[in-house]
């Protein structure tokens, strides 16, 4: 295995979808794009994907995703490392309303990749990273917050 194959972050998916009157007023992308500055996430695939009124979809180019003529994500224009197949986007439209868009994005977590070639140096082998929904953690720590009950 190649020293760039040893110093390799998880991958995930990101899916994020706009309604039609959605205001996509373009405050999460200088955030995202400070995570790539920083090189705690690097990206790999960028596509966009729009549902259609007969239940079809068009992939597009996820350039201006505020809408406001500036092309945005225009860094990761053509972002592909075949990591995001026709059916990825096929899956995510599934869960789209007619006239809904939404943005896939496929990052490397480049933070953990220094901790997962540690990990293989000393003939470890990470099995499985999993991802906690956030409101599975605000449940548990509204439960932390609970007054014990004495039985």
């Amino acid at each position: 295995m190649s020293a760039d194959a040893m110093e390799l972050g998880p991958v995930d998916i990101v899916v994020i979808g706009y309604p039609p009157d959605a205001p996509k007023a373009g405050d999460a992308v200088p955030i995202f794009l400070d995570l790539v500055d920083r090189g705690i996430i690097r990206v790999l695939d960028v596509a966009g994907v729009q549902k259609n009124e007969d239940g079809t979809f068009d992939a597009f180019l996820a350039a201006d995703i505020d809408g406001d003529g500036f092309p945005d994500l225009a860094a990761f224009s053509g972002a592909s490392t075949g990591l995001l197949a026709h059916s990825d986007l096929s899956t995510a439209s599934d869960d789209l309303e007619p006239g809904t868009a939404a943005i896939l994005i496929v990052y490397e977590n480049r933070w953990a990749a220094p901790f997962v070639a540690a990990v293989r140096r000393n003939g470890g082998e990470v099995l499985a990273f999993e991802r906690v929904p956030a409101a599975d953690l605000l449940d548990a720590l509204d439960a932390l917050d609970e007054p014990e009950t004495a039985a």
